[in-house]
């Protein structure tokens, strides 16, 4: 089937973008925190089917010179495994290009889906989460070492 490429968000179902990030699964984001993330965003695209149903979406926060941030990249469970995540990163990467640096925290356990497309892993990057022990129990941080312990 096939599929339409927008960056245009003014026509925009926020609640199916939501939806579509609880169905994917990254978790349970706002349909306003969704339209203030991505109206916020250099770079986004939105994958829609012919018909309109939204299928997958991806975006990046950057500067226009030094750091572009990938990130909320998503895929409707029925389209996942097409290429379409692969595509939607790939159209993500060449926007970014110019900047210095291009980064992107994969979901725990899709680290290698990234690094076929050309991601190294970082030795240095560093976090504050809104919720540390959640980020913790799902991956995305190291637990902090308790004191006394060497790190």
């Amino acid at each position: 089937m096939p599929l339409h490429w927008t960056s245009a968000t003014d026509q925009l179902d926020w609640d199916e973008l939501a939806a579509l990030y609880r169905a994917a699964p990254l978790g349970d984001k706002s349909p306003q925190g969704l339209k203030t993330a991505f109206n916020h965003s250099m770079f986004k695209f939105l994958v829609h089917e012919e018909g309109g149903k939204l299928v997958g979406a991806g975006r990046a926060l950057a500067d226009g010179v030094d750091c572009s941030y990938i990130c909320d990249v998503a895929v409707l469970p029925s389209h996942q495994g097409t290429g379409l995540g692969k595509e939607i990163v790939a159209r993500l990467v060449e926007a970014s290009r110019g900047h210095r640096k291009i980064i992107l925290y994969a979901v725990p356990g899709k680290e290698a889906f990234y690094e076929k497309l050309g991601f190294a892993r970082m030795n240095t990057a560093m976090a504050i989460f809104q919720n540390q022990q959640q980020a913790v129990a799902r991956g995305y941080l190291q637990a902090a070492p308790r004191k006394g312990e060497n790190a």
